[in-house]
């Protein structure tokens, strides 16, 4: 049985103005725990046949300075290597790159991940449409796959993902996912009315449902 309460409760998610070297930029941060130790919270992220079982396929050199690709999604070069606590990466996608950063952390009896993904503001109709759901929630999907890959080792089969992305319990997580996202956006944007508007959109994005006007 998959709970879906449960994972959209294990997620902290907060939204934060920044800047990026002298770029402005909007900061999605998502961070879990999972109950293990950092160490092998550190090899299932960095481990391409660890990755590969609970996020896509990555190609490429997977050193510092090396450059990767994510099957059917972003690639980009590995700015930051500190074992097992710190992986910095850009994440390069349809013509746009902005900036992950990964940071593992001892938490009681497991470990918490807590994901940074920094994206460049100016003329980005694609985050002023969806905000930053936009990408939190693919990241939220990408921490439920892990949590599943920690609790079991099982692989994902691609094919059931899009079957549960269809059904009740995944329409529900994505849309869940997308508003909690637009009400960590409304603390920070000023502007409430405008982030829970793009979080509409970001959850009828995800769903597959009629954009609102």
């Amino acid at each position: 049985m998959f709970d879906v309460a449960k994972h959209l409760g294990a997620i902290t998610r907060t939204v934060e103005d920044s800047t990026h070297e002298g770029t402005p930029v909007k900061v999605v941060v998502a961070s879990r725990t999972y109950p293990t130790d950092v160490d092998d919270l550190w090899d299932a992220v960095t481990d391409p046949a660890r990755i590969a079982r609970w996020f896509a396929p990555v190609t490429g050199d997977l050193r510092l300075g090396g450059r990767f690709q994510v099957e059917n999604n972003a690639g980009g070069e590995v700015l930051t290597c500190d074992q097992p606590t710190h992986l910095a990466i850009t994440w390069e996608f349809a013509g746009d790159t902005s900036w992950v950063d990964v940071h593992l952390a001892e938490a009681g009896e497991g470990a918490t991940l807590t994901l940074r993904h920094a994206a460049d503001v100016r003329d980005n109709p694609h985050m002023t449409t969806y905000g930053p759901g936009a990408v939190g929630v693919g990241w939220e999907l990408g921490l439920m796959g892990l949590a599943e890959h920690l609790a079991t080792g099982a692989p994902i089969a691609h094919e059931e993902v899009e079957g549960w992305g269809a059904s009740a319990d995944g329409q529900g997580f994505m849309s869940a996912s997308a508003t909690a996202w637009g009400e960590a956006d409304a603390l920070a944007s000023g502007n409430p009315a405008a982030s829970r508007a793009a979080a509409q959109r970001t959850a009828a994005f995800y769903t597959g449902a009629e954009p609102p006007a």
